[in-house]
């Protein structure tokens, strides 16, 4: 996408305000998908027709702002309606949800996903699932902790609005982006996320955080950082482990275009943060390792990694999640 269709595309004069840099945008992204482009242009225009001119100047102005800030951005209405339409035709195989009654629990109520990550797409992935599933509505309040490269470009940004976002750097042991940030920064904006993101669960929201800090580069699950605790304090949270699969190969790291792919997300026991903090006694480190095993759980043991059963000293960690289990 060049600077020109960029400009066309965040142009928030209402004169100015028409289709199809939009469009244009999307389906020259598609372009190297098997897919008729006429069919995706025509379906763009009748969903942008549908909704109205201001929704669309409301996308561009989402657009422009987006990620400018340590802050939560919520979704936007269009550019939701435009990723369900597009996602049937994209997908070779529909991606598959598995443990959906675990939802059943979660009606109405505010929780933590932890989940594994593999691709830009991963949370696009989950809400698509959710938004199909027996409860919709939990797709309609899901809150993503997001790091600075979601809103680096335009087509991500695009991407970050079918859902809320709340901004935060990265831990300094994976992050390349905040180099300009000196420590002091770095510990004030984490603050200012977990205290938004603790605000979006009080207001009920589905809070998807990928747990390992930063996608793994070879699929196979990297240890949980420690400070994810931080999201955990209160002791009638539900946490979730959320095993991705396949989502890799969707949109691959160093690649710009989506791959045919088979996806299944898989949705695991809910605990209670507080029962988790107890059978850990408290450590932060074993809290993390148990969520990882239990992440493991809903995975193919190919993406294991630092929660294979062979993997070493993580005997608290197992004792603390067959104690959940139990």
């Amino acid at each position: 996408m060049n600077s020109d269709s960029e400009r066309g595309l965040i142009d928030t004069d209402d004169a100015a305000c028409t289709p199809e840099p939009l469009v244009g945008a999307i389906t020259s992204f598609l372009a190297h998908q098997k897919l008729p482009r006429e069919d995706v242009r025509q379906a763009l225009e009748d969903e942008i027709r549908l909704v109205g001119l201001k929704a669309l100047t409301r996308l561009r102005v989402n657009l422009q702002n987006s990620g400018q800030d340590w802050e939560y951005y919520s979704s936007d209405p269009l550019a939701r309606r435009i990723h369900h339409l597009l996602a049937d035709r994209i997908l070779d195989e529909k991606p598959v949800l598995k443990g959906g009654p675990h939802l059943e629990l979660l009606a109405g109520q505010p929780f933590l996903m932890l989940a594994n990550h593999l691709s830009y797409s991963d949370a696009n992935v989950v809400e698509v699932l959710l938004h199909r599933s027996a409860r919709p509505e939990i797709a309609d309040r899901l809150t993503v902790v997001a790091g600075p490269k979601v809103y680096s470009d335009l087509k991500r940004r695009f991407s970050s609005l079918c859902f809320g976002t709340i901004k935060t750097p990265q831990s300094s042991g994976v992050s390349s982006d905040d180099a300009v940030m000196n420590p002091r920064e770095v510990a004030m904006a984490a603050r200012r996320t977990i205290q938004i993101a603790h605000d979006r669960l009080k207001a009920g929201d589905a809070l998807l955080v990928f747990a390992e800090g930063t996608r793994s580069r070879t699929a196979s699950l990297q240890p949980l950082l420690p400070g994810i605790t931080r999201y955990l304090e209160d002791p009638d949270l539900w946490v979730v482990p959320v095993g991705i699969a396949g989502s890799e190969t969707l949109f691959p790291i160093g690649e710009t275009s989506l791959q045919p792919s088979t996806i299944i997300v898989s949705i695991g026991r809910p605990v209670r943060a507080g029962r988790l903090r107890e059978r850990a006694h408290g450590n932060r480190r074993i809290m993390m390792d148990a969520m990882g095993l239990a992440i493991a759980a809903n995975l193919p043991s190919s993406y294991h990694g630092a929660y294979d059963s062979s993997a070493p000293d993580l005997d608290a960690a197992r004792q603390a999640l067959a104690d959940l289990w139990a």
